[in-house]
């Protein structure tokens, strides 16, 4: 889905494909027809932008085969589908039974980082559709924070270095320009924009930004608008921006909010749970903000990162961090021009809810309302919905 911007920019909104398990071509293929085309005909839409998370080895696969990334982009097109961005966090296995610390695996300071990215900028550049010239990847904030070295900070900015040389080849070679927004996200080497503005205020604009989550920004109880400016300060932009929504309790004494949070622990992916404060305190996961001995104060707000549905709340006594979500889209778009040009829906646990959806017409209208709430703050906002003949060739 496009959208024009005042500043006549379009702006990309599509969903991300991670919270669907294919880790082969067939596997993607079959859930774009299982996924992505009833979403798309429940929006109405003639084009659906969705933010492809393609597993290492069909990255690598792609890559060496330029025609196969091809037939991809063909498949894509006949399914009235588009990608101007892809999701290259986690690496491969994203949903196996455990995930937790292992989607920070391989992390910026190994090789197979490096390659896994480029290779992602390499498939991005021919999928791209022919009227839109820059491209984006997310990646993980550096690497998880336990063991971080100095030595292996050093080498993690080396290799980003080399991946910029790598995308400077892309675009010499393809015309195409392709963006690396790295994450910020609690429990990382970069945690908040205010370590991003610090620890990556020296990379090339022109390749390398930020993925504005704000599902982490709200975890880390951050105010948008000051975000932004301190990314602005430190010349970092926001490549890409992920939609999404963290689980808020509002009165964590309360024992109803305590078991309503219980309610969402599970063991697949990790939770971070942040209280308020200044600056904000936590854990690593929500069974340890609950109980034991790392258990967390109780006398002010609790955030926990589990994304939750933007269009509709949890049951209370728990509520969801959408104003932080309103706030967000605000400040990127109620704006003289676009904050970023790329928006992803990234709710990958709707598998994981306490009631999950229990077909894959239930989690495809689920997608759908998202995109759908999506689409009508946009329209709130002054953007206006284009469709394929009146989107020109500006896009970015």
């Amino acid at each position: 889905m496009r959208f024009r911007h005042g500043s006549g920019e379009d702006v990309h909104l599509g969903y991300c494909t991670n919270v669907h398990p294919a880790e082969d071509l067939a596997g993607i293929l079959d859930q774009l027809d299982t996924y992505a085309v009833p979403v798309r005909e429940q929006l109405a839409a003639d084009r659906l932008g969705i933010g492809l998370w393609i597993a290492q080895p069909v990255a690598a696969a792609l890559a060496d085969d330029p025609r196969a990334a091809l037939r991809l982009r063909t498949e894509l097109d006949l399914r009235g589908l588009e990608v101007v961005t892809l999701n290259g966090f986690p690496y491969q296995g994203f949903h196996q039974p455990v995930v937790k610390r292992a989607v920070y695996r391989p992390d910026w300071s190994s090789r197979p980082r490096l390659e896994f990215t480029a290779d992602l900028a390499r498939v991005l550049a021919l999928l791209l559709p022919d009227d839109v010239t820059t491209g984006s990847i997310s990646t993980l904030p550096l690497g998880w924070r336990a063991d971080w070295t100095p030595e292996r900070h050093l080498q993690a900015l080396r290799n980003l270095d080399e991946l910029g040389r790598r995308l400077k080849g892309i675009r010499h070679h393809t015309g195409r320009t392709i963006r690396v927004a790295l994450e910020p996200e609690p429990g990382c080497v970069v945690e908040t924009t205010g370590q991003a503005a610090y620890h990556l205020r020296h990379m090339d604009p022109e390749y390398f930004g930020i993925c504005l989550d704000v599902c982490h920004l709200a975890v880390a109880f951050e105010d948008p608008r000051a975000a932004l400016r301190e990314l602005d300060r430190a010349g970092l932009g926001v490549v890409k921006a992920q939609l999404s929504c963290a689980l808020h309790a509002e009165r964590p004494a309360d024992p109803d909010v305590r078991r309503a949070l219980a309610a969402f622990i599970e063991p697949r992916f990790l939770h971070q749970t942040r209280r308020a404060g200044a600056p904000p305190t936590g854990v690593d996961d929500l069974p340890q903000a609950l109980a034991g001995s790392m258990a967390m104060n109780r006398d002010a707000p609790w955030r926990s990162h589990f994304h939750v549905p933007l269009h509709a709340d949890p049951e209370p006594p728990l509520t969801s961090t959408r104003p932080v979500l309103l706030r967000a889209l605000a400040a990127l778009l109620a704006t003289e021009r676009p904050g970023t040009t790329h928006l992803e829906v990234e709710t990958y646990t709707w598998s994981v809810l306490p009631v999950p959806p229990r077909t894959a017409q239930e989690l495809a209208a689920g997608i759908a309302a998202e995109l759908d709430w999506t689409r009508r703050e946009l329209l709130t906002l002054g953007l206006t919905e284009q469709t394929p003949h009146s989107s020109v060739n500006r896009s970015s």
